[in-house]
């Protein structure tokens, strides 16, 4: 096996993106994606590694966390 440099946020990006369950015999992304604000403490320093994993891990900007608030309720 051969070793892999990342940053930190490039290790959590790929970490999230791993992770499946199965829902009615199907496998699935256990998380479909993320929510960010960038420019919000340490939301900034994932942005780059999110960015790049777009195909595996969308990410969904809001301007505002009122935003962001109806999106998580219409998500649940």
């Amino acid at each position: 096996m051969a070793t892999v440099r990342c940053t930190a946020a490039q290790a959590i990006v790929r970490y999230l993106s791993n992770q499946f369950t199965e829902v009615d015999g199907k496998q699935v992304p256990l998380f479909p994606g993320v929510y960010g604000i960038f420019g919000h403490g340490n939301v900034t320093c994932l942005g780059e590694a999110l960015e790049a994993a777009q195909e595996t891990l969308p990410t969904w900007r809001g301007q505002n966390e009122q935003s962001h608030g109806f999106c998580r309720r219409r998500f649940c």
